[in-house]
């Protein structure tokens, strides 16, 4: 009509600005959140818990009640080797199993009941033929945290080695003048005298993602949930004549039917909240019904599902209310680049930096992540995150609604309506390409 090709847009200079601008501020605040957390991990944790447990019976020596599993556990806990990267809880076996069962703990070491009975064994009168090793059992969990399982492990293992040398040296200094009468593998094994084992605190079933199903599931459920709120909105916005809807060739839009920003947000949440009974039921049916996820609690998690994807989706439908154009970008930002590093599903808490760990105090998919873990590793135990999950979703959604609600009220009392006058014509409801 005015006779400008439209290739000549790319002559526009604001075009390549603010397309330069959005898109680089978007790929350096990835990069800040996305893969910053994750760059040293080691060296930034901080009091990973992990449990000590002295079960040792202890044993009478020269007269004397010795008790070698009260000095290990004692010289370990007073370390200060680890620099505070471990925090070293003692308790007794039953209770650490609990808290391996909540996912409090990362892992533990055992000192077994036995354990100074065998040691002074090798030295004993009874010190023949091959001598028994006494044991110390490094226990791991997978379902709290590969990473931070792997690196309470390594922790363990360090001290529970360290711990058998210094035993090694004491045996030795009091026992030189009975060394030559002991047999030749007891003389080994008193320098370095316990075997370290491993052995999984909390087994996971087959189908339990090494301990990640219950990341990978809260995560689609994130998903779901934002991308949801984008498809909506602009299905309401459509609907309502605001835009049109492109459907392969055909343009379609509708007739303006005029409606304040608070009524369209308060459409959007309301077929959000219906559309996630179906989102719920659906990525249930995908994750155990199709692909054999192991789960349990069936609906307790269908209705912890629905809730997640629905206050998602209001947190995204506000933030798309109150920026516009520019809320998908903060929605990214909000759901997937600072919540992923900060879901404490892969590195721990303990382990990220300390703007990060006050990041995962309040974004959504931590929240998430450590109910759904309560619901499929911890039968569903409300104090190993399922009370802090269904709590700050509810935290969430009051957050959403009054931001939401009360920043749009806000713009139509201003008279910052999303149409004028003469736009508010209405038009043909269907044009061919």
């Amino acid at each position: 009509m005015n006779g400008i090709h439209p290739f000549r847009v790319l002559r526009a200079r604001p075009l390549w600005v603010a397309s330069g601008v959005i898109t680089g501020v978007l790929a350096i605040l990835f990069g800040i959140f996305y893969v910053g957390p994750n760059v040293d991990p080691a060296g930034h944790t901080r009091n990973l818990p992990v449990g000590l447990v002295n079960s040792d019976n202890g044993a009478a020596v020269g007269g004397k009640q010795l008790n070698l599993g009260a000095q290990i556990t004692g010289s370990i806990k007073a370390s200060t080797a680890g620099g505070g990267k471990i925090d070293w809880k003692v308790m007794g076996e039953k209770e650490v199993k609990e808290e391996l069962g909540k996912g409090k703990l990362y892992g533990a070491l055992v000192v077994p009941a036995d354990f100074t009975s065998s040691v002074t064994a090798l030295t004993g009168p009874s010190a023949t033929g091959s001598p028994v090793r006494p044991q110390l059992t490094v226990m791991t969990n997978q379902s709290a945290g590969s990473v931070g399982s792997s690196m309470a492990r390594q922790a363990t293992t360090t001290a529970a080695e360290g711990a058998s040398l210094q035993v090694g040296k004491q045996l030795t200094a009091q026992t030189v003048a009975q060394q030559a009468k002991l047999p030749a593998a007891a003389r080994v094994l008193l320098a370095d005298p316990a075997a370290v084992t491993v052995k999984d605190g909390h087994p996971l079933n087959a189908h339990s993602g090494l301990g990640l199903s219950a990341f990978y599931y809260a995560l689609v459920l994130v998903v779901c949930g934002m991308l949801a709120a984008n498809v909506i909105s602009g299905q309401v916005d459509h609907a309502l004549g605001y835009t049109h809807n492109d459907m392969g060739p055909l343009r379609i839009h509708r007739p303006l039917i005029r409606a304040t920003r608070v009524q369209s947000l308060a459409m959007s949440s309301t077929l959000m909240t219906a559309l996630s009974l179906l989102m719920g039921t659906l990525v249930m049916v995908g994750a155990i019904g199709i692909m054999g996820m192991d789960a349990s609690h069936l609906p307790l998690l269908w209705l912890y599902s629905v809730a997640a994807i629905a206050v998602t989706g209001i947190g995204a439908l506000t933030l798309l209310a109150v920026f516009g154009t520019p809320g998908m970008l903060v929605v990214t930002l909000v759901f997937i680049a600072m919540a992923v590093p900060t879901a404490g599903a892969t590195t721990p808490i303990e382990s990220l930096p300390g703007f990060y760990r006050f990041l995962a105090e309040f974004e959504p998919l931590r929240q998430i992540t450590g109910g759904v873990r309560s619901i499929l590793y911890y039968d569903a135990q409300g104090d190993a995150g399922l009370t802090r999950g269904w709590v700050m979703m509810a935290v969430g959604l009051a957050a959403a609604a009054l931001f939401g609600f009360g920043t749009t009220n806000w713009y139509d009392r201003k008279g910052l309506h999303r149409t004028t006058a003469a736009q508010a014509q209405p038009e043909e409801p269907a044009v061919k390409a």
